[in-house]
């Protein structure tokens, strides 16, 4: 079953930047994970360089780059220190991907369509006040790829480009960044609910309802389209994870 796609920067790295990679990778992993937890110490320089076999400059910065990520915070003395959770960047591709490959697939889903159903809703309806009517060709243009797809493979870019553009169309610079950035984890979510056979007719009404509302310039009926979209794309999910032999969705 596929259900985790491998999009993290550091997941195949050039010839060179393997090693850097690969303890970047292996260390967010471990904090993201719970291995280690916020108020522990990375360990020991020594202890890293001779586990990775890596100069000293190769693993400092690796750790600069876990800093900018808001996992660690180095201190002279010190070391490295795993940050409260509440101060990591989650919406870094990275932290996002190394959360989803660290969770329970029910549990990463769950908080995905908690943020989504808080999200999406206020995006449409303020994306049917402010687009433009070139913003809104663009959400068009993806329905119709969508419209077009013959699998579920085709189905997803087109679907992952609708959601993403209705976030640009609110003309709000920071939701077109945060529906930007939920687009590695909503593509987690399409996969899982595509596994359904009849993925593309269940998919298309719903889409089709979300884009109606927005060319009608009508913000209250694409809030409710878009909510109505989401209860049934848990729905979807809890079928999946019910044939999977794993717990629903609350």
């Amino acid at each position: 079953m596929r259900t985790r796609a491998d999009h993290s920067t550091y997941s195949a790295q050039p010839e060179g930047k393997s090693q850097h990679g690969r303890i970047v990778s292996e260390l967010g992993l471990a904090i993201i994970g719970g291995e280690l937890k916020p108020g522990d110490k990375l360990p020991p320089e020594a202890q890293l360089l001779e586990r990775y076999e890596i100069s000293r400059p190769v693993l400092r910065e690796a750790v600069r780059v876990l800093v900018a990520k808001g996992l660690v915070v180095s201190r002279q003395r010190a070391g490295a220190i795993v940050r409260p959770r509440n101060e990591w960047h989650l919406l870094d591709p990275d932290v996002l991907y190394w959360l989803i490959q660290s969770r329970p697939q029910r549990d990463f889903v769950q908080t995905l369509l908690e943020v989504r159903r808080i999200f999406e809703p206020a995006a449409a309806a303020l994306a049917a006040r402010a687009a433009t009517d070139e913003q809104l060709a663009g959400i068009a243009t993806a329905y119709e790829g969508m419209a077009a797809a013959k699998t579920t493979a085709e189905l997803l870019e087109p679907d992952l480009t609708f959601h993403r553009r209705i976030a640009e169309a609110t003309g709000n610079d920071l939701l077109a960044y945060i529906g930007n950035m939920l687009s590695l984890a909503l593509r987690e979510s399409i996969i899982l609910s595509s596994q359904l056979p009849n993925t593309h007719d269940l998919s298309l009404p719903r889409h089709k309802a979300i884009l109606t509302a927005l060319q009608a310039r009508d913000a209250v009926g694409a809030r409710q389209a878009t909510l109505v979209q989401l209860e049934e794309t848990g729905d979807d999910i809890n079928t999946v994870l019910a044939a999977d032999g794993r717990v629903n969705l609350a």
